[in-house]
């Protein structure tokens, strides 16, 4: 064996070679890490030719400087392993959370594996000519991987910040909801993995912080009572495994007995189109509330049949007389007739020619709207939804906030959503908007959000003139009405075309006095609101005035840590297409508050900092 060399050294070629393959195999990444965790297997793969031909090398015959080399390579495969399973099975909230600080991790390994490739000894290793054009490949693709800006999801950010409100607003429901959906965490099942995650996450060393941490349950819990997971059910499923409260012995159940809906043993098993077993009462449930997919694969259903299970219902019934257990009673038959009855009745009294009447209806239709999504399903499938927005436009000030509070609450669940808007409600919720009573303003501005979530509704909310009254509201609006204002403008001006009639409806103004006002609590999402504005020609015009950016740079100095991140993201903005805002920022001292974040600040806003320190240096250069 050649001085200087180990018996390990002989085996880094083979065991990275099993590393990437490990790789290949790990699956499908979280949403907010899929695009980037697909990115780096790709890249990883197109270095199995290249490792397979070194094989075949006679280990004496590699030289010192590529054996060097390769362990460099195969410590930054491992790391990127690591990566990619915590990117596959981590917990979810914190991986959206922390986008961008995983973003931060992702350009670590590729600085890693380019640092390894820039000294390989190609001549001496007699690496072919195809092989020497797949390493110059990686190497551009590495290359242009490092220098790669910030992807951030304005959409999903401003989500997590209206979710993590602890003020009483309307668009936190909405937010959550979203969520859920974009997460994949609206099922028992789903919630119980996070929640294992987030066991797991606090007991590894992944840097995470005591206020990231207090987020992330924080939004779980959120995201649990918006499922319908009750308390106790929190609790059982932190005490994994799973145990039936039986003395003095305890025992799990069989996983495969338990629904995936709700985690509880099932009675009466049934099987989708996909294979799945569920229990009959939650998978029905499921599919009333015009869901068309298996909750637990995701896939679109072929049709809506379900077939028993005899066989797992005969191991079930075998398995609880065995253990002499006893499964929780369904509740009464009773109980639920006489809550559809009363929903029932209270839709077609919407239709009652007795104003009282209608008004009674429409305000209980309000409050039970809001307290279940069997509730709302039922509202919907006995034609509520039809009549409520024929009943926006009705003559009375106290049917019309109650009746566009209801939408709003019946908009929460996804498939309503559609409904709704199929109805065409949007030109009489903007009169609402613009005539109401404030309570109906807000409530109207609340709806405006949540229907927005759907494209088709930005475009045509903008094209309807709905944007000035939530300016206007945004303006003399109460507390409460300033942030539906804010959250439903800015999910309106994620439609590039309506950041110019934001702009034209005077937007600025109000987001500027918001700044000023600390009492109003909402520097975070109205700097995002700005952000939005600067990434437009119109926007850029009306903030690049030397008052604000005086503001940006006292929130350098003296905002929080999320106020640094937000401001220089929007200052960064501003500056990329005009250097002159970069300089008149320097004027203002900003030199000295960017070191500061780029020293102490978040992980994202550290990046930003170090960014914005690059842009000084070359606005400064420019004669």
């Amino acid at each position: 064996m050649e001085k200087g060399r180990s018996t390990s050294d002989e085996n880094l070629v083979e065991d990275s070679i099993a590393v990437i393959e490990s790789v290949k195999k790990i699956g499908e990444f979280r949403r907010t890490q899929r695009k980037e965790g697909a990115n780096l297997v790709r890249r990883l793969k197109l270095f199995l030719h290249f490792l397979e031909d070194i094989r075949e090398v006679d280990n004496a015959d590699i030289p010192l400087p590529a054996i060097s080399c390769f362990k460099k390579l195969n410590k930054a495969f491992r790391s990127a392993r690591k990566l990619l399973r915590f990117c596959h099975d981590g917990s979810k909230i914190y991986l959206a959370l922390e986008s961008e600080s995983m973003m931060g991790r992702f350009h670590t390994v590729y600085e890693s594996i380019s640092a390894a490739m820039e000294g390989m000894p190609c001549e001496e290793l007699g690496i072919s000519q195809e092989d020497k054009e797949h390493m110059e490949l990686q190497r551009a693709q590495l290359r242009r991987a490092k220098k790669r800006t910030d992807t951030q999801d304005m959409e999903l950010t401003m989500d997590l910040m209206v979710a993590l409100s602890s003020n009483d607003r309307n668009a936190e429901i909405a937010s959550v909801e979203r969520l859920a959906v974009k997460l994949s965490l609206f099922t028992a099942e789903e919630l119980h993995e996070e929640t294992l995650s987030i066991q797991k996450l606090s007991n590894e060393r992944w840097g995470i912080s005591s206020e990231c941490q207090q987020q992330v349950l924080s939004l779980v819990q959120k995201l649990k009572h918006f499922a319908g997971v009750e308390e106790k059910e929190v609790v059982a499923v932190v005490d994994e495994p799973k145990r039936l409260n039986v003395a003095p012995s305890s025992f799990s159940i069989p996983n495969e007995f338990l629904c995936p809906i709700t985690l509880e043993i099932m009675t009466d098993p049934v099987i989708v189109a996909t294979g799945q077993t569920y229990e009959r009462r939650s998978i029905q449930k499921w599919l009333d509330s015009n869901h068309r997919t298996c909750p637990k694969t995701g896939q679109t259903l072929e049709h809506l049949l379900l077939a028993p299970n005899f066989a797992l219902k005969n191991l079930i019934l075998q398995w609880c007389e065995k253990n002499n257990y006893q499964p929780s009673k369904e509740a009464p038959k009773s109980a639920e007739t006489t809550n559809e009855e009363k929903i029932l009745s209270l839709v077609k009294s919407l239709s009652s020619s007795k104003l009282e009447e209608q008004r009674d209806a429409v305000e209980q239709i309000r409050f039970v709207s809001k307290e279940s999504s069997d509730n709302r399903s039922l509202i919907a499938n006995a034609g509520g939804i039809q009549r409520l927005v024929q009943l926006l436009s009705y003559p009375d000030s106290r049917i019309q906030e109650h009746t566009v509070t209801a939408l709003f609450n019946l908009s929460i669940d996804e498939s309503n959503k559609q409904l709704i808007s199929a109805e065409d409600p949007i030109p009489a919720i903007i009169e609402i908007l613009e005539n109401g009573t404030i309570d109906a303003k807000e409530n109207s501005a609340a709806a405006l959000f949540s229907l927005s979530m759907l494209d088709e509704n930005r475009a045509k909310i903008g094209s309807l003139n709905g944007i000035p009254p939530l300016v206007k509201l945004l303006r003399v609006g109460t507390m409460r009405g300033k942030k539906d204002a804010v959250t439903a403008l800015f999910n309106l001006c994620l439609n590039p075309a309506n950041r110019g009639i934001a702009v034209e409806a005077s937007i600025v103004q109000p987001l500027l006095r918001i700044l000023e006002d600390e009492k109003l609590e909402m520097m975070n999402e109205t700097l995002s609101m700005l952000l939005v504005l600067a990434a437009s020609a119109e926007g850029r015009r009306e903030l690049g005035q030397l008052p604000f950016i005086e503001t940006l740079v006292k929130l350098l100095r003296d905002g929080s840590p999320k106020n640094k991140e937000c401001a220089l993201a929007v200052l960064l903005e501003l500056g990329s297409n005009n250097s002159n805002m970069i300089l008149a920022a320097l004027q203002y001292g900003m030199y000295e508050y960017v070191i500061d974040v780029s020293n102490n600040g978040t992980e994202r806003g550290r990046r930003k900092a170090n960014t914005m320190l690059r842009l000084a240096s070359k606005a400064q250069e420019i004669p």
